[in-house]
Parts: C-alpha cells; structure tokens; sequence
C-alpha cells in the first residue's frame, strides 16, 4: 500500500478521534436532554405536550433521537457497560421490556421524584412500572365492519366461527398478540399458547388473511379484504377518524393491555432532567392532550375526558375488571421462539 494512502488513512483517524473528543462535551451538558422515541405524530404530540413545557420551565435543550424500538434497545443494551449512555429517556412498551430490566440497563425509578406517580391507576402498579412509567394504556380488542359480518361478535371464540373466519385477518407483526387472542378464544386463558397454535392452525386454508403491518391492515379494512381483526382500540380510533368503518367490542374472555411508558438509561447523563420528563408526561394537561390527539387512555386517576371520547378510547368498569396485563418474562423468554412458529408453521 503506497505511503500516501497510509497517511491519508492517518489522518481521517485522526479527525474521526479529535470528532469524538469534541462531541462528548457536548453530550455532557447539563441542559441537554436526549429522548429517544418512535418518530412520526408520536414524536410531534410528545414535543408539544410534553417535552416544549419541560424545556420551557427548566431550560433545557431537549433533543429527539427517533427510531423504531427494537434498535434503541439493541442500541441501550450495547451502552448499558459504559459510564454515560446516549440517551436520557426512552419511549417503550412495557411488554417488550423484560431484557431491559433483567440486563440492568433501566434505573429502577426514585418515586419521590415523580409526584405525579402517586395518581396512577392501580391496575398500572406492577413490576415493570417500577422502570417503566406508564404514560398511555389501550387494549386488544376486536374490530368489525358491521356491513361485512353477519352480526356483531361478542367473543374472539366468534371469529373462528363461519361468517366471520371467511372475513379474519390478522397483522404479521402483532404475531404474539395474535397468539394471546387464539390462546382466549380456545381456552380462556392468555398463556395456553399450544392451544393457540392449535386454534390458529385451523383456520389455515379458510380464508384467513394475514397482512404485514398495521398501516397494511388499515387498508385491507377499508377496501373491505377484511371484516374483522384484533388490534388496539386506540388504533381503532385513529382508524375511525380517518373514515374506516370499524366498530370494536371487548372480547368476553379478556382483553389484553398495552402500556406505552418512559424509562430512563441507567447510565443516563442527564437523570434530572430525566425524571422532568416523566413526570411532566403524567401530569393532568398532558395525560388528557394525548386522550384528544392520540385516542389512548389517561394513566392517571385526575385526568379528566370527556364521555363521549371515553367511550370511544376506554374501557367500562365491567371491562376493565377483564384487563389482561402480559407478563413481560414470558413475552421475553417465548418471543423468538412463537416467531418462529408464526413464520415457519402458520404463515408458511
């Protein structure tokens, strides 16, 4: 190699080094914050009602990292061994979060820093909320075009049913959810999976559609290639919104939570203004903002919505007593393996 190009490569190392040495201060300052989040409205509705009160009130330069969740934790884990990480909250779903917390890379939360903790809501109160605050709930649900079934369902056991398994689809990537739904509508109970397999085994060759994502289901509903699906009921208001004839039930046999929340990198530089954020994100004006704008449940006990919304996003009192929350270990320990499952012996 000729003495030009190792000095060529000499030098980009150098300047790629004296980089890194002149970014970190600026990592460092105390005024920063750094919040990794999904992008898209998520981020817009998180900027302006969360995060532009808390850098107004406690001047802080707050930056968005925005990405999907799955490489923010790949890229959390990665950090988790170093003194200072990139980030100083992350967006998250509880369920997916189980690695996170057995792998030491979440601080366990300083509750006598989060006053607004004090009003969640009791059935939020479980062991990944010790690192994951809960921001926003909804739950999986069915969700029918009235004109495309031959009534409405009141169970997920109806959609296995002819009239209904005819119209079915499900979404490729909500495949454990899928797996949930299928284990209720066979026995009752969210974690007999191997009786899901069974029940999702047969609706194969009847007409079962399954499409990639929540966008693609968005559009297979309105078309009318699908009649009935499970999915979110806050998704469904969105949907709703946009004009797509659905109407949702909770199902007879459970409906299964989804908490989306903040938690805070244990090696997080900026763990003050950290825990703002999240307490900011649990306060009264921003719980009922992301009710409006995001269609998901408040997860605080003072947030007030009005009733025809709340009959639009919640749950009654009978159907929250059928609140299902997933065990963040078992999703964790079973997740690659239904995958694989899904892939290879359902969709296959």
């Amino acid at each position: 190699m000729s003495s030009v190009g190792l000095s060529r490569r000499a030098f980009l190392s150098s300047a790629a080094a004296f980089a890194g040495l002149s970014a970190a201060p600026a990592w460092a300052q105390a005024g920063r914050l750094v919040v990794g989040t999904w992008g898209g409205d998520y981020a817009k509705l998180v900027s302006r009602h969360i995060g532009d009160g808390v850098a107004k009130a406690n001047g802080l330069d707050i930056v968005y990292d925005e990405a999907a969740e799955p490489p923010r934790q790949t890229k959390m884990l990665a950090e988790r061994q170093l003194p200072r990480g990139s980030t100083d909250v992350q967006a998250l779903i509880n369920v997916l979060n189980g690695g996170l917390v057995d792998q030491n890379a979440l601080e366990k939360l300083d509750l006598a820093q989060l006053p607004n903790a004090a009003k969640l809501l009791p059935f939020l109160k479980d062991d990944i909320a010790q690192y994951i605050m809960p921001q926003v709930y909804s739950g999986l649900v069915i969700l029918y075009n009235p004109k495309l079934v031959p009534a409405a369902p009141t169970s997920l056991a109806d959609l296995w049913k002819p009239g209904f398994r005819e119209k079915l689809g499900f979404i490729d990537i909500q495949y454990m959810f899928n797996l949930f739904a299928a284990s209720l509508a066979s026995t009752g109970k969210a974690y007999d999976l191997e009786a899901g397999k069974r029940a999702l085994l047969d609706l194969k060759g009847k007409g079962v559609r399954v499409v990639p994502t929540n966008e693609a289901m968005a559009q297979a509903l309105k078309a009318g290639d699908v009649g009935v699906t499970v999915m979110w009921k806050a998704r469904a208001v969105q949907w709703q919104n946009a004009g797509i004839p659905v109407e949702t039930v909770a199902p007879a046999e459970g409906v299964m939570l989804y908490v989306q929340g903040f938690g805070i990198p244990r090696n997080a530089r900026n763990k003050p203004g950290a825990y703002k954020m999240l307490d900011a994100a649990l306060s009264k004006q921003a719980q009922e903002a992301f009710a409006v704008d995001f269609g998901y449940n408040p997860t605080v006990s003072d947030a007030v919505v009005a009733p025809d919304l709340r009959a639009r996003i919640g749950f009654s009192d009978e159907e929250t007593k059928r609140l299902i929350n997933p065990d963040p270990v078992f999703f964790k320990n079973n997740n690659t393996t239904f995958k694989d499952w899904w892939d290879r012996d359902f969709k296959g």
